[in-house]
């Protein structure tokens, strides 16, 4: 069966000044399956997720030649507002950020940007947000109390819950647990493989064990290459590059 794809990358290189950090990327991110971005530090992985929803125009001296379609629609089509392919994703970062505002507040913070006013819908749509980011039973009794008295864990379900509230298709996580203690990162990745049969999922992870759980399709990155991508299983347990064993094996870092 020919899996369908969400994001398409063809021949992507991306300078920071004179420095190359990704060197003719060409590949394609499955829809609705959870894909994982694995590669030792300062290989790439953080550039190429920012790419996908255009964080990288905010940052100077970069330089980017190639495609990337989402939707079939080239995203650095001269004239296409970035905020078009942004609000179809939710970036969840590595550290918790959430608005200095209440629980409620943060949540209700992008429908109410979009125009919606009706505080009974409100409601329903912070109470569904947080339900599917593990969070409402913790906060429903205190949804006005600010969220920077939330626990880090509780933060970081927060911003998922903001993020899923604009209705995103695409769902991007740079080492969205790496500032998590165990039970909460658990809780993540349970929440990531609930969610990934409405979302297309893309996580950068230097935690190999975190992609065997998590991911469908893993991607593997070096010095700014692409080495190998495929299904996880494949590409995990039958890699077939010397250098996507190497790494998983632990003998190149």
């Amino acid at each position: 069966m020919h899996q369908q794809t969400h994001i398409e990358v063809k021949n992507l290189n991306v300078s920071y000044g004179d420095v190359k950090a990704l060197h003719n990327i060409t590949l394609a991110i499955p829809d609705k399956k959870i894909t994982a971005i694995i590669g030792p530090s300062g290989c790439g992985k953080t550039t190429l997720l920012k790419s996908f929803n255009r964080l990288l125009d905010l940052e100077e001296g970069v330089k980017i030649k190639g495609e990337i379609f989402v939707d079939k629609e080239n995203i650095f089509t001269p004239g296409l507002e970035p905020t078009h392919i942004r609000k179809k994703m939710g970036l969840l970062a590595q550290k918790p950020c959430p608005l200095p505002m209440s629980i409620f507040d943060n949540v209700a913070f992008g429908p109410r940007i979009h125009g919606l006013k009706n505080k009974r819908r409100l409601y329903g749509i912070v109470r569904y947000h947080l339900k599917q980011a593990g969070l409402w039973k913790e906060v429903k009794d205190r949804l006005y109390e600010p969220a920077s008295k939330l626990s880090i864990g509780q933060q970081q379900r927060l911003c998922l819950a903001r993020g899923l509230a604009v209705k995103p298709e695409i769902i991007l996580g740079d080492e969205p647990t790496s500032a998590l203690d165990p039970a909460s990162s658990k809780r993540i990745e349970e929440i990531f493989k609930m969610l990934k049969s409405r979302y297309t999922i893309v996580l950068v992870t230097h935690i190999l064990r975190q992609a065997k759980r998590l991911a469908d399709y893993i991607v593997f990155l070096y010095n700014g290459e692409l080495v190998e991508h495929g299904p996880a299983d494949v590409v995990l347990a039958h890699p077939q590059q010397p250098l996507t064993q190497e790494y998983i094996n632990g003998v190149v870092s």
